[in-house]
C-alpha cells in the first residue's frame, strides 16, 4: 500500500460503505438501546433530510475561503453520550452542515460565548440542557432550529424546538439532493485552557487521515480507496469498544468515528452524567467488551477499584486506551496486576493535530514519558526556525506535518502562528514542549501553558503530579505556579487523599523528591477534598489556581 494516493475521504461515504458490509452489525450499545450500522445510516439520513429541508447546507466552497473561514452552517451537539451524539455528527456532515462540540459543563457566559463565536444555526441537545440554554436564546438570534432529545429530565419542549425523534420520523431519507465533499468541515472547540474556546477546522478527508483511522500510525501508509475499506471490514469481524469519555471532547468523538469506520461495535455505559465504575464493569461482562477507553488517573482509579474489587467478570477486556491526561506509572502497574494479559496503550494528540505518537504498557513494563513517534510528528526549534533532528539539545515544539486542520474559526492570527510554515512545510504546533531523543523516541514534557518558570528554570506541572501521585496517601494531585517576589512563580499543588489516608505536605514533598530535582518540589500543598476536573477527567487549572492564590 502507498500513502502516494488520488482518493480523498468523507466520513459520511466512509460510514456509508462500512454499512454496506455490515448492515446488522450493532454500531451503537447504549443501555437496552441498541442500533445496527444500517439504522444509524438510516436514522443520519433522515437527520440531514431535515436539516437540509430547515435550509442548513453549504452555501460557499472551501476553495472561496482562507482557512479561517467557514461557508457552511454550522450545528452544535449540546448532548450527553448515546446515539444521538453519532447521528447528530454523519447527520449534519450528510447535509453540508459542520457539527461542532458543546460543552455540557459549560455556565451561562461560557455557553453564550461559544454558540455565538461558532455563528451556529442549529443546535441539538439533550432535555436536561434546556433551562439553561432558554437562559442565553435571546442573545443568540442566529440560532434558529433547535432539536430537543428526549431524556429523563422532564424537561418540556422549549418555544420553537422540535423532538429529536419526531423530526427524524417525519423526514424523507430520499429527500437530500446534496452530497458531502472532502473539503466539507468538522469543527472541533478546544477546552479553552489559556483563553476563551476556539473553533478549529478540519476538512472531513484531513480528519479521517489524522484522527479517525484512515492511515497506518506505524508506516503513515493513507488507506488507497473506499474499496479497500469495504475489503477490510468484510473480513474483520469486529470489537467492542467502551468509550467512557463524553464525545464533547474531540478523543471520544474520533474514538468512535475510527470505530464506525472500521466495523467496531461502540458501547456506552447506561449512566452518562457520571462515571459509575460498578455499573462499568458489569457492562463490561454484558456486553464483553475487549477495549475501554479512558482519561487519566481520574477515570482509572475507580475503574481499578471497581475490577479489584471483583464484582463482575472483565476477562474480555484485552486493552485500555488512555489519552487526555496522565495514567501514572503506579496506577498502570495496578491495572496491569488486577488483569492479567491486560495491555494499557498511552496515545497523545491533540485538536490542532490529530492522533500523533503512543507508548505501550505490559506487566511488567509500565512505560512513562517517552513515546514512539507517528510517522508525520517532529520536534522543531523553539524559534520555529528549524526541524530538530533526534538527539538535539535543549527542549522544541512537538509537531504534526501532512494532514492538518486549516486553522481557527475567525482567527487569521492565532492560525499563522499554530500552523507555521517551516522548510517549505506547513505544521501543527499545539503547544506540547517535547524532545526528540537519539533513539527516535519522543519524550513529551508537557503543554506549554502548564510550564512553570521558577527561579530561571521551567518546571512541567506533569512530571510533579506523577511523582506526587505515585504516593499511596494521595488519590489525585493538580499541581499550578503562583506568583512568588523570590521566584518569579513557584510550585503548588493542590492534592485530595485517599479515603482513610493522611499525609502532611512535607512527607508529600519528600517522596517526589525521590524523583525528582529539587527546584522542582513543590514549595506548598493544598489539601482539597476533591479536585475539579473536565467531564474528561482533565484537570481544571484554572479552578486549581483559584484554590492558591495568595
Amino acid at each position: 500500500m502507498s500513502s502516494s494516493v488520488t482518493t480523498e475521504f468523507t466520513l459520511v461515504h466512509t460510514a456509508d460503505v462500512v454499512a454496506a458490509q455490515i448492515p446488522d452489525r450493532e454500531l451503537v450499545v447504549h443501555g437496552d438501546r441498541r442500533y445496527t450500522y444500517a439504522q444509524i445510516a438510516e436514522r443520519s439520513r433522515r437527520l440531514a433530510a431535515f436539516l437540509h429541508a430547515e435550509g442548513l447546507g453549504c452555501h460557499r466552497e472551501r476553495a472561496e475561503l482562507a482557512g479561517h473561514e467557514v461557508g457552511q452552517d454550522l450545528v452544535g451537539i449540546y448532548a450527553h453520550n448515546g446515539p444521538e451524539f453519532i447521528e447528530g455528527i454523519v447527520g449534519a456532515l450528510r447535509a453540508r452542515v459542520a457539527p461542532f462540540n458543546v460543552n455540557f459543563r459549560y455556565v451561562r457566559d461560557e455557553l453564550r460565548h461559544l454558540i455565538g463565536d461558532s455563528g451556529a444555526t442549529a443546535l441539538i441537545y439533550h432535555a436536561a440542557f434546556a433551562p439553561r440554554l432558554a437562559e442565553v436564546l435571546p442573545e443568540l438570534p442566529h440560532l434558529r432550529v433547535l432539536v430537543q432529545i428526549a431524556d429523563g429530565s422532564g424537561n418540556a419542549l422549549l418555544d420553537g424546538a422540535v423532538d429529536y425523534e419526531t423530526a427524524i420520523a417525519a423526514a424523507d431519507p430520499d429527500a437530500l439532493p446534496v452530497e458531502p465533499t472532502p473539503d466539507d468541515l468538522y469543527v472541533l472547540y478546544t477546552g479553552g485552557t489559556t483563553g476563551m474556546p476556539k473553533g478549529v477546522l478540519w476538512r472531513q478527508h484531513d480528519l479521517f487521515v489524522a484522527a479517525c483511522g484512515g492511515r497506518d500510525m506505524n508506516t503513515g501508509a493513507v488507506v488507497e480507496s473506499y474499496d479497500i475499506i469495504a475489503e477490510r471490514v468484510a473480513a474483520n469481524p469486529g470489537l467492542k469498544l467502551m468509550i467512557l469519555p463524553p464525545l464533547i471532547h474531540g478523543a471520544a468523538q474520533w474514538a468512535a468515528l475510527t470505530a464506525l469506520s472500521s466495523g467496531q461495535t461502540v458501547v456506552f455505559p447506561p449512566t452518562v452524567e457520571r462515571i459509575d465504575a460498578d455499573e462499568v464493569v458489569r457492562t463490561i461482562e454484558r456486553e464483553r467488551v475487549a477495549v475501554v477507553t479512558l482519561v487519566g488517573d481520574a477515570m482509572a482509579r475507580p475503574l481499578l477499584a471497581a475490577i479489584e474489587s471483583g464484582i463482575a467478570d472483565v476477562s474480555s477486556l484485552v486493552a485500555i486506551g488512555n489519552g487526555g491526561a496522565v495514567l501514572s506509572p503506579a496506577l498502570k502497574e495496578r491495572l496491569l496486576a488486577a488483569k492479567p494479559g491486560l495491555v494499557i496503550i498511552d496515545g497523545v494528540g491533540s485538536s490542532e493535530g490529530g492522533a500523533q505518537m503512543s507508548q505501550v504498557s505490559v506487566a511488567g513494563a509500565p512505560s512513562a514519558g517517552t513515546f514512539t513517534a507517528g510517522p508525520h510528528t517532529r520536534v522543531v526549534a523553539e524559534d520555529l526556525g528549524s526541524v530538530l533532528e533526534p538527539g538535539h539539545e535543549g527542549i522544541g515544539w512537538l509537531a504534526q506535518r501532512g494532514h492538518a486542520p486549516l486553522g481557527y474559526k475567525g482567527d487569521a492570527d492565532k492560525t499563522a502562528a499554530t500552523f507555521p510554515v517551516i522548510d517549505g512545510t506547513r505544521f501543527s504546533l499545539p503547544g506540547d514542549r517535547a524532545r526528540h531523543l537519539a533513539g527516535g523516541g519522543i519524550e513529551l514534557l508537557g503543554r506549554d501553558s502548564m510550564t512553570i518558570n521558577t527561579g530561571g528554570e521551567k518546571v512541567f506541572a506533569e512530571e510533579v503530579e506523577i511523582a506526587l501521585g505515585s504516593h499511596p496517601a494521595v488519590a489525585d494531585v493538580i499541581v499550578v505556579g503562583r506568583p512568588s517576589q523570590r521566584w518569579g512563580q513557584e510550585v503548588v499543588a493542590v492534592v485530595a487523599l485517599a479515603d482513610g489516608s493522611a499525609a502532611t505536605p512535607e512527607e508529600l514533598t519528600a517522596h517526589a523528591g525521590q524523583s525528582l530535582a529539587r527546584y522542582k518540589l513543590p514549595k506548598a500543598v493544598v489539601f482539597r477534598p476533591a479536585l475539579t476536573r473536565s467531564p474528561a477527567g482533565k484537570p481544571d487549572y484554572r479552578w486549581a489556581r483559584e484554590q492558591v492564590a495568595g
